[in-house]
């Protein structure tokens, strides 16, 4: 018994050293390293590395504006809210370029960011995020026509996570 006691002190400091050497990349090197549910569930959150639904999280645009993500991408954890926060100011700026040629003006812009739990390792993630513009035009049909047009295309106009 002795020997095993042995062999198991050993095995945890080399999980620990591996850990701190950052040669655990992913759950594979941690069930390598021998290490626990709980231990690997502790790295997960922690963002040393990255559980198979953060892993494949995908986030694609939802409106019909000529933005990035059009198609569905991946965003590592770390990366997502100010990868988030670009795209959403992309919309920002087509407001205000929607406006300056109409001779309209934008009245309000606002970004929201959502967040969301992984089910799977427990980590707070960058869900998605939305976009909200008031633009006001000139009086006359044809700012009668710009508020109409606007206010569909504006319709439902954010950015959604895709799994």
């Amino acid at each position: 018994m002795g020997i095993d006691s042995n062999f198991d002190i050993g095995n945890q400091i080399s999980a620990q050293r591996a850990i701190a050497l950052g040669q655990v990349h992913s759950k594979q090197d941690a069930k390598e390293f021998d290490l626990s549910e709980p231990q690997i569930r502790s790295l997960e959150r922690a963002g040393k590395i990255e559980c198979e639904t953060c892993k494949n999280r995908k986030y694609q645009d939802g409106s019909d504006e000529m933005v990035s993500f059009k198609s569905a991408a991946h965003i590592s954890p770390d990366a997502a809210a100010s990868r988030v926060r670009g795209h959403e100011q992309e919309h920002v700026t087509n407001a205000y370029d929607k406006a300056k040629e109409n001779d309209g003006k934008v009245i309000m812009a606002s970004v929201s960011i959502k967040t969301a739990v992984c089910p799977e390792c427990g980590r707070v993630y960058v869900a998605g995020g939305e976009t909200r513009t008031s633009i006001s035009y000139p009086e006359g049909e044809m700012g009668d026509f710009m508020k109409s047009r606007d206010r569909d295309a504006l319709v439902g106009m954010n950015y959604d996570e895709r799994i």
